[in-house]
């Protein structure tokens, strides 16, 4: 999770999240180079060095045509390739079902029987010693670490949003409508997330917790929770 007074992106848990990251840094790479540019033909200009000859010449005309275009394809191949990449779920490993209330969560596990449950936001009053206020559910997701998980999110009353930003996910909660995402969680360990689409006056207290854990553990929770 987030860090107090942390100014990059929380530390990548996902395959997809760690690809936007390194589009971020391109993206930061190329905006300084143009930066520098513009910063240095703006110091020619005033110390007199870039004369109007050299403004008015063809090959200086024929360089910022093509220089920005050349610029926008290299933001425009990655960032397409990573599109595609969060669109495309490929034989997921399991189906989960989240469902946006005003001001809960409620998961449905569909590859296994009977196991639904509803996620509220923990009191304050209740929060065990060294939990998180505000973040902390009274039923996390569980889900095995190293697979796929298909997430279809859906909302009952208002939008929602279901979003992890450790994991790379967020997808809009609209009623009547099923919207589609997936995340893969490279290591076991416990994410956090919060609704981010404006929902109501408790639109800051319905927390998103996912819980990564080794496959045989998960198959031990899910038995005990079915049975």
């Amino acid at each position: 999770m987030a860090n107090h007074m942390q100014l990059n992106f929380q530390d990548a848990s996902s395959p997809i999240m760690e690809e936007l990251m390194q589009f971020h840094d391109h993206a930061l790479m190329v905006a300084l180079a143009i930066c520098s540019l513009v910063l240095y033909l703006l110091t020619l200009t005033l110390t007199g060095k870039l004369t109007a000859n050299t403004v008015n010449a063809q090959a200086i005309e024929l360089v910022w045509t093509i220089l920005p275009a050349m610029v926008l394809v290299a933001l425009a191949l990655p960032s397409l390739r990573i599109l595609y990449l969060m669109d495309e779920v490929n034989e997921p490993d399991m189906t989960l079902k989240a469902i946006g209330h005003q001001w809960y969560w409620t998961y449905e596990y569909t590859d296994f029987k009977d196991l639904t449950f509803d996620s509220y936001m923990t009191p304050t009053s209740d929060l065990p010693l060294g939990h998180f206020r505000l973040l902390e559910v009274d039923h996390r997701v569980i889900v095995p670490a190293n697979s796929t998980i298909r997430v279809i999110v859906t909302a009952n009353d208002v939008l929602h949003s279901w979003a992890v930003p450790s994991l790379g996910v967020k997808t809009d909660a609209i009623p009547g409508r099923l919207n589609q995402t997936s995340f893969l969680a490279s290591r076991p360990g416990v994410y956090y997330g919060q609704c981010s689409e404006i929902c109501g006056a408790n639109h800051s207290f319905m927390p998103i917790v996912v819980e990564s854990t080794p496959l045989a553990n998960f198959e031990n929770w899910s038995s005990l929770v079915s049975s």
